[in-house]
């Protein structure tokens, strides 16, 4: 099968979150596949042309239109991957080159972003790739299959389009005018792209992709209530026959506790008891905490921002200091009243917490493996990735039932069997407080079963094998149509 992925990041090239992850592992594990043929299309951002590792070489040039104009659009080949995905990034100075700083935030984004995605529907027009199947990610290449069915249909004619909602927060708003000025698609797709008298991009991907898929089961059927949709959720639920989740896998290379090149001292499922334990006491040592073994640590990597839930930990951190004995280590950057709180709770508490309000990916990868329990309370994950590198490193996840941390941390009772790790259904502090403390009263009275509760989460499979036959399942689907 011909597919082509088209994104607005993916690593290693450029990263800003949770998609650029999944654009580095999906992409590789469909090409596992046998009969696949794979491609990605990324921005050829400033970041990654300034880049020496990446080799590539110039294969087609063209312009793309954007109403009245015309835009110049060059297509660089990699030429040093070898996985069997061949990248193709998009070259335009104007957009991409020539931009300092975060790949997200000018003021034209929408119009940087439908020039990419119609670049990119050129692109495989003028490399006479066909694809069975365009998988497009997020408000950022949400034009793409409005424009498929609008202008590239006699290009394209059997050619699929499957649309994935990463985060639904960010749909891709312009002004009324935009669609005239800048789409320029035929008149009768008005009423697909507007919400309110404005452009709503991601709206008119809903309405026209061929299926829609999230990043979780559980996150799929939240899209279809107004808390969680952003406004989304009527038109969203008019689509519900097309759309289904996913959950993400995680890299099970690089997130390996058997060969992790940041850790102290290795270790696997079978045998984790002394390894966790150096990996634990060197952490402590790193993060200026005291080294007991026998204190629980608690430990959270996160984006500082207020949907992770970190209003509750605010909430009740110093109850949680005052009534338990345990450790509290944070690894993160964001918000700045968050990033206050937690230097000020350090400072406060300088033998119980550390925050690191820093940017580290080895410190991160300690911080999994040196933990005892993982927090992640977020309001709302649609899948998170966290919680899945936590258990890999044998670290109890403690998390609210939303979104992907509900499909993957079933919740363990207080013997902790019958699940993963310690969950909490209402989002408040106090039953994020209770979950915690049941984590911690399994810690220190019965070490035995929170050993097998943490065994249990190594032992589970998150690699992207599992989520990439599922797309392979509704690739088919969508074929059959």
């Amino acid at each position: 099968m011909r597919i082509a992925i088209l994104a607005s990041e993916g690593a290693p090239y450029v990263k800003s979150g949770g998609l650029g992850d999944v654009m580095e592992a999906l992409p590789a594990a469909l090409s596992r596949i046998e009969g696949n043929e794979v491609v990605l299309i990324l921005p050829y951002y400033k970041k990654i042309k300034e880049n020496p590792k990446y080799e590539v070489e110039q294969i087609a040039q063209f312009y793309v239109g954007l109403g009245w104009r015309q835009q110049y659009a060059g297509v660089m080949k990699l030429t040093n991957r070898t996985d069997g995905v061949q990248v193709y990034f998009i070259d335009n100075l104007y957009y991409f080159g020539g931009r300092d700083g975060a790949i997200y935030g000018d003021m034209d984004d929408a119009e940087r972003f439908c020039f990419f995605s119609k670049a990119c529907l050129d692109t495989l027009v003028n490399l006479d790739f066909i694809p069975d199947v365009i998988q497009c990610n997020d408000w950022q290449t949400a034009l793409v299959p409005t424009a498929l069915k609008a202008q590239y249909g006699p290009l394209l004619p059997n050619t699929r389009c499957m649309f994935t909602i990463h985060n639904v927060e960010y749909q891709g708003w312009a002004h009324g005018d935009f669609f005239d000025n800048v789409l320029a698609l035929p008149w009768e797709y008005r009423g697909r792209l507007d919400m309110g008298g404005s452009v709503n991009l991601m709206k008119g991907a809903i309405e026209c992709a061929d299926l829609v898929t999230t990043v979780s089961e559980s996150y799929a059927k939240e899209l279809m209530y107004p808390y969680y949709a952003h406004g989304l959720d009527r038109v969203l639920s008019d689509a519900a026959w097309k759309l289904t989740g996913i959950t993400n896998g995680i890299d099970t290379g690089t997130f390996n506790p058997e060969t992790d090149p940041a850790l102290p001292a290795h270790y696997s499922k079978k045998a984790f008891v002394k390894g966790k334990a150096a990996c634990k006491a060197a952490l402590q040592q790193e993060v200026g905490l005291p080294q007991k073994a026998d204190v629980p640590l608690l430990v959270m990597v996160t984006r500082l921002a207020g949907h992770k839930g970190l209003d509750l930990l605010c909430y009740m951190a110093r109850r949680l200091l005052w009534e338990e004995d345990c450790q509290l280590l944070i690894l993160g950057t964001g918000e700045a009243h968050y990033e206050d709180y937690f230097r000020e709770l350090a400072e406060e508490f300088p033998d119980r917490v550390s925050a690191q309000i820093t940017f580290n990916l080895g410190l991160a990868a300690r911080i999994y493996a040196g933990g005892d329990l993982y927090l992640m309370p977020s309001k709302s994950e649609p899948c998170g990735l966290s919680q899945m590198n936590a258990m890999r490193y044998g670290t109890v996840p403690v998390v609210h039932a939303t979104g992907g941390l509900k499909d993957t941390v079933p919740g363990a009772d207080e013997n902790g069997e019958n699940g993963l790790g310690f969950t909490f259904q209402s989002y408040n502090a106090d039953d994020f407080l209770a979950s915690l403390k049941r984590g911690l009263h399994l810690y220190r009275n019965d070490r035995k079963a929170f050993r097998a509760l943490q065994k249990r989460g190594m032992e589970q499979d998150f690699s992207w094998d599992v989520p990439a036959q599922k797309y392979m399942d509704l690739f088919h689907k969508m074929l059959e149509q």
